[in-house]
């Protein structure tokens, strides 16, 4: 399933919690970004990158925050909260959210995930190829390859390097459907509710330290999709 998202940061001090300390972009007065190498708040990227798939799937498309562009906080916990892009058009969309001070923030800019069910279901029916990891990896990477353009603006400030510094792929991760489910929204066709594994996902992310409390914006995208966030953190 192709998409993309968003999120961004600034912080002045030590993140609570986190285990591995950001890079700093060359202006001191920049986002502290977390390098796609840090461990943070005990997991990796590719292991966000897979939480962050669990979170949107278990979630209704009636009250998903990423198809009907509604409330940022419905289904959000911990020290970490997730936004995103678009799962159908139109490919530009602008958001409204309140964050609470003191959350991370983890967003793909851009990707495209796969599982056995999608495979089974819409995708290659009947190919045992894409019944096994390696052949959903193939298949994701294959989609991303069109890509072009990937950016990431934090309050004017664009993220340098994003498409050679936060290609991500994920860890193979499980998830489970409501009965009111992204899938059957998207393809059209019938997905049944329960746990599907394995899954993979594949695209460029980024983890962002506490925003700032006050207003922000966040601009980001690629030749797939142009989202933008009006972000307020309430201390």
């Amino acid at each position: 399933m192709r998409r993309a998202l968003l999120f961004s940061v600034v912080i002045t001090a030590v993140v609570l919690g986190v285990l591995a300390a950001p890079s700093v972009w060359a202006n001191d007065f920049g986002p502290l970004v977390f390098d796609r190498d840090s461990v943070v708040y005990g997991r990796t990227y590719g292991e966000w990158m897979a939480a962050w798939n669990q979170w949107s799937f278990s979630l209704p498309v009636s009250v998903h925050p990423l198809f009907t562009d509604g409330d940022c906080s419905i289904g959000q916990s911990g020290p970490v909260w997730f936004l995103g892009g678009n799962f159908v058009p139109p490919s530009t969309r602008v958001r409204h959210c309140n964050i609470p001070y003191g959350k991370a923030l983890f967003f793909p800019v851009v990707d495209w995930e796969d599982s056995i069910l999608e495979e089974a279901l819409a995708e290659h029916p009947g190919d045992e190829v894409y019944q096994q990891v390696n052949g959903l990896r193939l298949f994701v990477e294959g989609g991303l390859s069109g890509v072009t353009g990937q950016y990431c603006e934090i309050d004017g400030r664009r993220i340098p390097h994003l498409a050679s510094k936060y290609r991500i792929q994920s860890t193979v991760f499980g998830f489970t459907l409501p009965d009111d489910n992204l899938f059957s929204a998207v393809y059209g066709v019938k997905f049944p509710a329960g746990t599907v594994y394995p899954a993979v996902d594949d695209g460029w992310d980024v983890m962002v330290a506490p925003l700032s409390p006050g207003d922000h914006v966040i601009h980001f995208g690629s030749s797939w999709n142009d989202i933008t966030y009006y972000i307020h953190v309430a201390k």
